[in-house]
């Protein structure tokens, strides 16, 4: 039996839990919260249970009915309500709300309005406390509707497979949103889990001593070594999936039935019997104290300042010079990949690398061979998981960790999209600035070679509309060695896109300490007459053409931006102003893409430099084609691009 303290802490949490979700529904109704609300209420047992052995040590990731989680981690509730009503005193700075609560500083890593989200970033927080060393575990809540997403396949068994510190606390309240369990699953969580080759446990997710106890035991045999674990809690919500559900899904004698097994009622006569009735009482009065306190200051507080709308996108990035060029050696592109990673390896103990093949198989293009002899544990094989190894990145990123990994193909990009858009590029804008993620990942794309429709893309303008997310494509040895290395030092979320026709192509050799800011473009070929911006492979085909209309006194200014996004315009700008014709030239795709975006800028900016229309040299508006015939027809080539410089330059008043 627990000591008197334990049970009344525990009643403590749990009161506090369901008077922070009553006041919530109550402002909520009169209109003093804003936008979503899910609430926990009859689920306190569970939370409060689940938290009780975790330390700092220790981390959360949550759902879109999260408030519980977050008290029972020990999130203060004056900065809970102040975020639910989206002032600037907020959790988050009124940047997160109810559904992106979240204080990494504290282990809570967040709730998240993505179903299943949470569970490989709790994969990558585990990394993070596997590399440490220090004994820390991650809790990875989730519901019952979640086990239907591909993450919870991909984390649990990314978790097994790395032997992680995971525990996947499943809190079954019977309903998918809407949907009856029994609808939506025919296997349960005791057979996935034998199918993974994981723990499994369930407990009455209402008795908060059995979870708690459960809890105990678990924590402490993950940090003695023990692999993941996926525990199911049988709980129920009171309210609708949220509030103003109309619950039509449901009947009154259902909720009826399970309030008699109110987590509150079922510790409360533990208490009673054991002669804690007035403690229990004190407790309640002082919890409403504290709920009516915060309350009052959180209506107090004042909104976030309009000038603040901009704030928490990035973080600020250190100012680098450019650095010389080099002039002499030769190295490869693909080498100049590897001696990046190798360096920032042996730099900095935080950073470690993980994708599909990239440990023992060194890498399908070789990028990687021997590093994972070279730096053990920090050199990882995944799963072909997408989801799960983006994930991990976020989730190692939040607890401080520098990670890089690898998607095989850029053309893969939309089965992990979710957290790189939803999770990544907004983590630190919806935490109010409390995180930063220092993550990179690698992908490789090219067209020319028959790769297909699937193996050729050119997506960058998908990634570049996302605020939040840093794009880099470099062209040059120099510059894949020194923007890699910028990128994962640089404290945000960066996708470094290499073409692979050009992982042979030879270049000057860059010193060691070679580094190369982000976000700059470089003026490739100086000219007075045309200017050409470009970057990765096309940019060489620019050059050429350049080279070849010198001859005849065409002056062509090429520049390569480098960097997509942020857009360095300035450098074209600058060159605008000086030729006064712009034409752009990227293998994407013409519509929506890079080259729209310069000739609007140039549009607005630089209207009155202007002395012949944005002319732009793309790819034909279909997907790649497999025919050799067909794709040189699709792709820009030399011929189409001095056809678009002659036409600008021929266009003189």
């Amino acid at each position: 039996m627990a000591s008197a303290e334990v049970v009344c802490e525990l009643y403590r949490r749990m009161f506090l839990i369901r008077r922070f979700e009553e006041r919530s529904a109550e402002l909520y109704r009169d209109g003093r919260i804003p936008g979503f609300l899910h609430l926990s209420i009859g689920q306190e047992a569970s939370a409060v249970g689940a938290c009780w052995p975790l330390d700092d040590r220790d981390v959360v990731t949550s759902t879109h009915r999260g408030h519980g989680h977050c008290i029972a981690k020990g999130l203060d509730v004056e900065g809970m309500f102040a975020e639910l009503m989206g002032k600037e005193t907020g959790t988050c700075k009124g940047r997160g709300g109810s559904m992106h609560i979240a204080d990494p500083r504290r282990g809570i890593f967040g709730a998240n309005g993505i179903v299943g989200a949470g569970l490989p970033i709790a994969d990558g927080a585990a990394t993070a406390a596997q590399l440490r060393g220090d004994g820390g575990v991650v809790v990875a809540f989730f519901g019952d509707g979640a086990v239907a997403q591909g993450v919870f396949h991909e984390a649990v068994n990314l978790a097994a497979v790395w032997d992680l510190p995971v525990v996947f606390w499943c809190e079954n309240n019977g309903y998918s949103e809407f949907s009856p369990a029994a609808d939506q699953h025919r296997a349960g969580l005791r057979e996935r889990a034998a199918g993974y080759g994981v723990g499994f446990e369930a407990v009455d997710g209402n008795d908060v001593l059995r979870v708690a106890e459960l809890q105990a035991r678990l924590v402490a045999d993950l940090r003695a070594g023990a692999g993941p674990v996926i525990v199911e809690a049988a709980t129920y919500r009171w309210h609708g999936h949220y509030e103003g559900d109309p619950e039509n899904y449901r009947d009154t004698a259902e909720l009826d039935a399970w309030k008699q097994h109110d987590p509150l009622l079922v510790l409360g006569a533990v208490m009673r019997s054991g002669g804690l009735a007035e403690q229990l009482a004190n407790i309640e009065r002082e919890v409403e104290a504290v709920i009516a306190a915060a309350i009052e200051k959180a209506e107090a507080a004042a909104y976030p300042a309009p000038e603040t709308v901009a704030d928490h996108v990035t973080t600020p990035r250190p100012e680098l010079a450019e650095p010389a060029e080099p002039t002499e050696g030769s190295l490869k592109i693909m080498h100049a990949i590897t001696n990046a990673l190798t360096k920032e390896l042996e730099d900095d103990p935080s950073v470690f690398l993980a994708g599909i093949d990239v440990g023992k198989g060194g890498n399908v293009f070789a990028l990687t061979r021997g590093l994972a002899q070279r730096f053990p544990g920090r050199v990882r094989d995944t799963p072909i998981s997408e989801s799960a190894i983006m994930g991990t990145a976020v989730g190692a990123a939040m607890a401080g960790y520098k990670p890089v990994v690898e998607l095989m193909y850029f053309d893969f990009i939309g089965v992990c999209l979710d957290q790189l858009m939803n999770q990544a590029a907004k983590l630190r804008f919806m935490t109010g600035g409390a995180v930063t993620m220092p993550l990179v990942v690698r992908t490789q794309f090219a067209a020319g070679k028959s790769s297909g429709s699937q193996h050729s893309q050119s997506l960058e303008a998908l990634l570049a509309h996302i605020p939040g997310l840093t794009v880099v494509m470099p062209s040059t040895p120099a510059d894949t060695y020194g923007l890699l290395r910028a990128a994962i030092q640089d404290p945000n979320p960066v996708v470094f896109i290499e073409n692979r026709l050009l992982y042979g192509r030879k270049g000057p050799q860059p010193p060691a300490d070679h580094i190369v800011p982000l976000g700059k473009a470089i003026v490739r070929r100086p000219g007075t007459d045309v200017t050409v911006v470009s970057y990765s492979k096309m940019m060489y085909d620019c050059l050429a053409v350049a080279d070849h209309l010198a001859a005849e006194g065409l002056s062509v200014e090429v520049i390569d931006l480098r960097t997509i996004s942020p857009l360095d315009f300035d450098t074209v700008l600058t060159s605008l102003r000086k030729t006064n014709r712009l034409v752009v030239v990227h293998q994407a795709v013409g519509e929506f893409g890079v080259g729209a975006e310069l000739a609007a800028r140039a549009v607005r900016e630089g209207f009155w430099y202007l002395d012949a229309p944005v002319i732009r040299v793309t790819a034909g508006p279909t997907p790649a084609p497999y025919s050799p015939e067909l794709e040189q027809l699709w792709l820009p080539d030399e011929a189409r691009i001095e056809a678009a410089i002659r036409e600008s330059y021929d266009m003189r008043s």
